[in-house]
This record gives structure tokens, sequence and C-alpha cells, in this order.
């Protein structure tokens, strides 16, 4: 295991600062990823193993941006159930809540992060079956932690159900049964609003006051054509976007104007795998996929038709295929990506600025192996 620095080594320390790529290497393929959002853990993350085998691990690294070195801390690695499909840290900026990490796979598990005297250390504190009947539950493909409401998270699974849990009192606070086929994804668009896709093809949204109905936002246009992720605009939650399986597109959506796309990203080359809306940003959005390349897209216009389609305006190619992405919530100039045993993380300057710069102007800022397509 190792990490280095690759910063624009042939800018000025101003570019430098301005544009940075760290790398850190783990001993296995790294499938699921996520930022810490707590102020007093910069630069932290969690990653987790994706392993053919019953035994899985999860280290929470740091990035030390003194030296520009990714360092894992064994106290602070741990053994898992299967691969995790998702890990989320407590949606808790302010830090005034227990330092948690959620984790999902064949349940969902709450573990407890300690930093005392009485040294670094996880500890399983909360194992949630959401098969009543039943000591197994359908393996969970994904889950999403309420930011509004952050005793709730809400799990999807491959049995046709979505499970909101009170995480507080460790029991099922409603579970719906969602699709007619497995719910591959599921995302919080308000305290009491969520939304998923499925197998089956749709984008469902449901409120937790009318739990007897939901509401169709968009359906695959070929049947039986699976939407496999979900990102929802946490800066303007009109919008979300979704993946189809085996696609190279992202349909961005307007829930105000169901079942048409309000644009369509046809840049990359082969399938998408991860969509990330910025945390800081309500038009810009990073997808990532097979092709190897993360692109930043600027959707101020997407309302307007653009000939040939739209283009993004920042593109990163990584040196494999990029299976997770993961945009810092609490340092928006920050987003992380991982592919096969690598998990990077690179600075754009910021994004927010550039955009309103001519395309010849942003290379100025960005790390020579970022280029506009």
């Amino acid at each position: 295991m190792g990490a280095s620095s690759d910063p624009n080594q042939d800018g000025s320390d101003e570019q430098q600062r301005r544009s940075e790529i760290y790398t850190y290497e783990a001993s296995w393929h790294i499938y699921a990823m996520n930022w810490s959002v707590r102020k007093d853990k910069k630069y932290r993350l969690a990653i987790a193993s994706l392993l053919e085998q019953f035994q899985n691990r999860v280290e929470i690294v740091q990035l030390d941006d003194s030296t520009g070195e990714i360092r894992s801390d064994p106290a602070l690695s741990f053994d898992h159930p299967y691969p995790p499909t998702k890990l989320i840290f407590n949606p808790d900026k302010d830090c005034q809540r227990p330092d948690l990490l959620a984790s999902s796979s064949d349940f969902l598990r709450l573990w407890q992060i300690s930093d005392s005297d009485g040294g670094r250390r996880v500890e399983l504190k909360s194992l949630l079956n959401n098969n009543r009947n039943s000591e197994f539950s359908g393996p969970l493909t994904s889950f999403d932690w309420n930011e509004g409401e952050p005793r709730r998270i809400g799990t999807s699974s491959i049995d046709t159900t979505c499970t909101i849990w009170d995480i507080e009192k460790e029991v099922v606070d409603t579970q719906l049964i969602a699709h007619d086929k497995e719910v591959y994804d599921i995302a919080w668009g308000g305290a009491g609003v969520f939304a998923s896709v499925s197998a089956d093809g749709s984008v469902r949204v449901f409120d937790l006051r009318d739990k007897e109905h939901s509401t169709i936002i968009y359906e695959s246009s070929e049947p039986d054509t699976p939407l496999v992720r979900l990102g929802w605009n946490k800066q303007d939650p009109r919008y979300m976007a979704t993946i189809i399986m085996d696609s190279s597109k992202v349909v961005v959506l307007d829930i105000r104007f169901p079942t048409l796309p309000v644009v369509e990203l046809q840049r990359h080359l082969a399938s998408v795998n991860a969509i990330a809306w910025a945390p800081h940003s309500s038009c810009h959005i990073c997808t990532a996929g097979d092709d190897s390349q993360a692109l930043i897209w600027d959707l101020s216009s997407m309302s307007q038709p653009v000939e040939g389609g739209l283009d993004p305006i920042l593109a990163y190619t990584a040196g494999a295929e990029i299976e997770q992405l993961q945009w810092s919530s609490s340092q928006p100039d920050w987003v992380a990506i991982a592919f096969s045993n690598k998990l990077q993380i690179l600075r754009q300057y910021n994004i927010t600025t550039q955009v309103k710069m001519n395309p010849h102007q942003l290379l100025h800022n960005l790390p020579i192996r970022f280029q506009i397509n």
C-alpha cells in the first residue's frame, strides 16, 4: 500500500496549490468509498474492498496535506462481511453527534469510530435487518443517509423494497414495496421525500406523508432496461440524474416535467458507473465510467437545445475504468474517484469561477491530465 502526490510539475506554486492529484494504492480492488464531512476530519475518506469472498475490508484513510501522502490507519481498518455496496459517514459537519460510518451489504451496519485517550478503534454499533420475519435479509444494493433528519437512513434491496430506518431507535420506520423488480439505488430529496431506481426501468418518488402512493418520474425508453444509479441535486431539488445499465449516457430529469429528460449527457465512450452533483453549485455534475474518464458538466444552459449535444467543461482520464466517484460536500473543490486498487483525490480550483472563463483559460488552472473535450 502507498500514496503519492502528482501536482502540476510545470506550473507555479500557485498553480500547484490550485491543481492537485493524490493517489492511494490499496492491496485490493476498491469499490465503495465516501468522504467524511466532519470539520475536524478534513481529507478523511472510507474505502472498501470488492473481493469474491465472505471476508472483506474497510479502511479509513487520511490525506496529510502538508506532505501530500494519503495514509491508512491500521487501528481504523476492519473486516466486513461481504463487499460493502456503499459507505456513508454520518452527515454531521459540526461534530455534534457520534462519529459513525454506515455500510450496506447483507445488512445495514453502523460502525462507531472512537479517537480518545483509550485509543483509536472502530466498533460495530448496530446491525439492522430489514426482514422482520427472518434472520436473513435480501442483499442491500444501496442506501442514503438523510442530511435533514439524520436519524433516518433509507435502504434499497433486491427484494423490491425500500426500508426507512430510525437508527436512533434501531427500528423500521417504514417499509415499502417500491418497484416490480430489484431496487438498485435510493436518494433523499428532503426530510420526508426519497426516490429510487430499479431493474423495472423506472424512477419513482415517495413522500412519507402518503405512503400508499408514488410518482413515476421517468421510465426507460426500452422495456426491461434497468436504471442502476440515482443522484438528487441537493442544491436544486427539482433536478435528479440517473444511469441506465450498460449505457454511456446520463439522463437528467426535472421532476416538474415527468417522463421526458431535460437533457441527456452523451460524451462518455463506455458505460457510466457513477454520478455526483456538485455540493456547492446547482448546475454542475460529475460523471465517471468504463472509458476511464471523469467528466464535469455545466448544466446552466441545459434547457436550451445545443446542436450536437452538451459538452463537458472538464475531463480527467484515470488509469483504468472508474467505478466510484464522490464529490466532497465539506471541501467542494475536491473530487474522489476509485479505479482498480487505487483511490485518487483530485482538486479543481474554484469550479464555479472557472465555468465563466474561456475554455483556454481553464487549462491554466487544471492538472496537465485534465483536458477540455
